[in-house]
């Protein structure tokens, strides 16, 4: 039996494995950050084998909660990722499994490649809607691209600006999932909605805020260490270049709308946190949110707005984080949107939980909640 994770996103520490019903894991932190929660990693040389599998410090992790009615993410062909039946007693996290195969993949939740996170921004260059812009490199030397999606053929001069950002924190890769499909639906130009949300708007969508986080196989932070969402008021090009890059094309290039796409480890549910907190949260703010959460509650059955994070008290948002900086500069909407890693309780899967493909499909659906929120965001620019 061999237990490796020397590969693109992978990380886990071997305690022992040397007897298939007694594999001992540790889950590993951050390259340069206590951080830890993430894990992906294969094994090898347990075909037809009843394994037990066994993370020793479940209990020592950054997001405790997190165990709770979650199920590990598994793979035989590093396509579809089904869920294993997983116990937590408080202090260890525990899997029993057998395969057919010679090897199988495990992780936090499906993985997003950086190969995969190329070849998305060369499906989305296929379409005549779609420009890359290279803003710069990463820490660790890696290409950190934006692609811009507008309908040059409508001459609009007050088009508006909606900017999407994903994977701030690596680890979270539903958020690069989320992109995917959201970028499928806007360049099909057979989708009416997409069409119609072009003739008024201008999109900037950054797939991979984290490129070298998700390579080192991190949960929260990059190459420095530097968590990216606590980094807004005062990013520098030492520690969180991404931040500094991005933030410099939103204020020369303009925003009127904001998300900002992510992952939440403990609530199983789809969500989206906003700028209540912040001190020019108005009426008017407040129409915007209220306008886009019915209207994505309308398109889709996977979000819900009762189970959420708690709202910021009056005046004391952190301007730190994406949203809330973005929402007080610009004056305008801005959301964290947060899927689950483990399941939508809301429409559970008990074979899959929350997906690939479910994220995906999530990503489509936003569009239709962007669309009909534009002609508030228009009536009230």
């Amino acid at each position: 039996m061999k237990i490796s994770s020397h590969f693109d996103g992978g990380r886990i520490e071997v305690v022992k494995a040397e007897e298939f019903q007694d594999i001992q894991l540790k889950i590993d932190h951050d390259s340069h950050s206590e951080f830890r929660q993430w894990f992906h990693f294969r094994v090898q040389g347990v075909k037809n084998q009843d394994c037990v599998m066994t993370f020793l410090n479940a209990s020592e992790t950054s997001y405790v909660e997190g165990w709770k009615d979650y199920d590990v993410c598994a793979s035989t062909d590093r396509q579809e990722w089904f869920r294993l039946p997983t116990e937590f007693d408080g202090k260890q996290l525990t899997v029993e499994f057998n395969t057919d195969t010679d090897d199988i993949y495990f992780a936090y939740f499906a993985p997003y490649s950086f190969e995969r996170h190329l070849n998305l921004l060369a499906f989305a260059q296929q379409s005549n809607l779609c420009s890359l812009q290279n803003l710069g490199q990463t820490l660790d030397g890696r290409d950190f691209d934006m692609l811009i999606i507008e309908d040059e053929d409508v001459d609009l001069a007050d088009k508006l600006n909606v900017w999407m950002i994903a994977r701030q924190h690596p680890g979270e890769t539903m958020a690069e999932w989320f992109v995917e499909g959201f970028l499928e639906s806007l360049l099909d130009q057979d989708n009416p909605t997409s069409r119609q949300l072009l003739q008024k708007c201008r999109f900037h969508v950054v797939p991979n805020m984290n490129p070298d986080g998700a390579y080192r196989g991190n949960l929260r932070t990059n190459a420095s260490g530097a968590n990216l969402n606590r980094e807004w008021m005062e990013p520098s090009m030492a520690a969180s270049p991404e931040v500094y890059l991005v933030r410099e094309q939103m204020h020369q290039r303009g925003l009127d709308m904001f998300l900002d796409i992510h992952g939440d480890e403990a609530i199983p549910y789809n969500f989206v946190a906003g700028c209540e907190g912040n001190p020019n949260y108005d009426a008017r703010l407040k129409l915007f949110e209220d306008t886009f959460k019915a209207a994505w509650h309308a398109a889709s059955p996977d979000f819900q707005d009762v189970h959420k994070y708690d709202d910021d008290e009056p005046g004391k948002g952190d301007l730190r984080i994406a949203t809330n900086y973005i929402g007080q500069t610009f004056n305008t909407l801005a959301y964290t949107v947060e899927m689950p890693f483990k399941d939508n309780h809301d429409l559970p899967d008990e074979a899959y939980g929350w997906s690939p493909e479910r994220c995906k499909k999530f990503g489509e659906d936003v569009i239709i909640a962007i669309n009909n929120t534009v002609p508030t965001l228009l009536e009230n620019k």
